[in-house]
């Protein structure tokens, strides 16, 4: 019989680090069922808590909803021996869990419910989902109620940190995540001596970085390095989705004085954020300086892939990042799968990352940025990595929400993702769809318009749309989409469309400001 899991009342910080590594070996027993290959009964228990730097947080619009994100998730009760137990801060609208469960293939919307536990902590203030679960014993131990037999259950998180590690150990089931004591290789600084392991190209700079100080011996160093450098891009250590990075332009003088002073204008990539408040940010988090490399034509794609506890890299998608906002920098969406003319190359690189971090003992999810560049078209494309996450990332449920719609898979020699019905798939996606028309939007009104409009995937044609962040269309007039079809431009064609449907269906009754273009169109 297994131990009973102990309270937090009774945990040593020793007990804890024993305790979870303890748990560590009975992931390897669940592995299969990670990957779709096992269909013997098991547990998936997911906690979708974004445990981030708050500052960071307060920049993205709508986060608490972004826990409804990992509600692709459910594609793993297809299995019909497969049970869950998904928390969130807020209970989730009971039509956005419907939505989700009917679009189930093989198995009855009633009988993959009745595998599922909701639970919720009833709490809307602005901290980690994590911390809000460890504070309520009572729901830790409904939580472990639901678990039908621990060493067949793992728990799923959006990132690691000691808060979720301590959770896992509570619960008593092993953290499908990375482990804590090794989140620095997944900074931005942790990300660059991996790259060097690695072999992998990478943007000329420095790491481990701490003050404003740092900052302006890098840039010195930089355009003493490259004396034609135009600009460089300084990141936050911790950031994400480019919110954390600004970017710099070289003054004329070479002199420190000169280079200090126009720190203090640097361009911050995140909006309502000042150059004086990013610096202060900067000093207490930490950062790099990196080149920032211009040429004629820029893509940024991204590689995902994930890491087992034998050790082995498995690949599970490529994307091209759209990226937007003031200086280009924020990730806006994406696109599925990466231009063929470098997505080989990208995943051999990834691949190598991914063998470094398997060595350190990294068992996780996780993404590589890169930039593709070249000065004309009868070049070859250049591959530079930029950074690392060790979580979920952005391109992370646009996937999912293929796999969870077409059951299909990847096929790793080329990239491509095909259908059960042989089709190779393609989509766009992103989480940034945002209108004030959108705002009193409910969720049976995000259905009524879908339904309308024909606008559900298609399993006869293997096409159409899958929508998230569902719950934080009403209060912030922001939502989610993934609109998949046969090829790139069928895929923007009906990603056009369906806005063009919503912005319609959301000015009825009420005069709105016409909004901005969207930022995929």
């Amino acid at each position: 019989m297994l131990p009973k899991p102990p309270f937090a009342c009774d945990l040593s910080s020793e007990d804890e680090l024993a305790i979870f590594d303890n748990l560590k070996p009975r992931l390897d027993g669940v592995w299969d069922a990670l990957t779709d290959c096992d269909e013997r009964t098991y547990t998936s228990v997911v906690i979708p808590s974004m445990t981030l730097d708050q500052r960071e947080l307060r920049k993205l619009v709508g986060a608490p909803f972004y826990e409804e994100r990992l509600l692709l998730l459910l594609i793993r009760l297809r299995n019909p021996r497969a049970h869950m137990v998904y928390v969130t801060s807020q209970p989730v609208h009971p039509m956005i869990l419907e939505y989700y469960l009917n679009l189930l293939t093989g198995v009855p919307a009633s009988h993959a419910r009745a595998r599922l536990t909701m639970l919720s902590a009833h709490d809307s203030s602005p901290r980690s989902l994590t911390e809000k679960i460890l504070e309520r014993p009572r729901l830790i131990q409904r939580i472990r109620w639901a678990i039908q037999d621990p060493s067949r259950a793992y728990m799923t998180v959006f990132n690691s940190t000691p808060l979720e590690r301590k959770l896992s150990v509570l619960l008593g089931v092993p953290l499908n995540g990375l482990d804590p004591k090794l989140s620095y290789l997944g900074t931005k600084s942790g990300s660059r001596k991996v790259f060097r392991e690695a072999g992998v190209n990478l943007p000329a700079g420095a790491e481990d970085l701490k003050s404003e100080s740092d900052v302006v011996d890098a840039l010195i160093d930089l355009r003493n390095l490259r004396p034609g450098v135009r600009r460089a891009v300084v990141k936050l250590n911790d950031s994400f989705s480019g919110e954390g990075n600004a970017v710099f332009t070289f003054p004329g003088s070479p002199s420190r004085d000169a280079i200090h002073e126009a720190l203090q204008h640097v361009s911050i990539c995140a909006p309502d954020q000042t150059p004086r408040a990013y610096l202060d940010e900067f000093n207490t988090m930490g950062g790099i300086v990196e080149e920032f490399i211009d040429a004629a034509e820029k893509h940024s794609p991204s590689t995902q892939f994930r890491t087992s506890p034998g050790g082995d890299v498995v690949l599970i998608s490529t994307h091209d990042q759209i990226l937007g906002g003031p200086s280009g920098q924020v990730y806006l969406g994406c696109r599925f799968p990466a231009n063929d003319a470098y997505r080989v190359e990208l995943q051999e690189a990834g691949t190598r990352v991914g063998r470094v971090l398997a060595a350190h003992d990294v068992v996780s999810r996780f993404g590589v940025d890169f930039l593709a560049y070249r000065n004309s078209p009868e070049q070859p494309w250049a591959l530079a990595a930029l950074e690392i996450n060790l979580r979920v990332v952005g391109t992370t449920h646009p996937f999912l929400a293929l796999k969870f719609l077409s059951g299909g898979r990847l096929d790793a020699a080329s990239g491509l993702f095909y259908s059960l019905g042989g089709r190779a798939k393609y989509y766009i996606a992103t989480d940034n769809l945002k209108s004030e028309a959108y705002r009193g939007l409910l969720p049976e009104d995000l259905v009524d318009i879908l339904t309308v409009h024909e606008l559900h995937y298609d399993h006869r044609t293997e096409s159409g749309v899958l929508f998230y962040l569902i719950g934080a269309m009403s209060e912030h007039g922001k939502l989610g989409m993934t609109a998949i079809a046969n090829s790139h431009e069928e895929a923007q064609a009906l990603y056009t469309h369906t806005l063009a449907v919503l912005d319609r269906e959301a000015a009825v009754g009420r005069v709105v400001t016409p909004r901005e273009p969207a930022p995929l169109e």
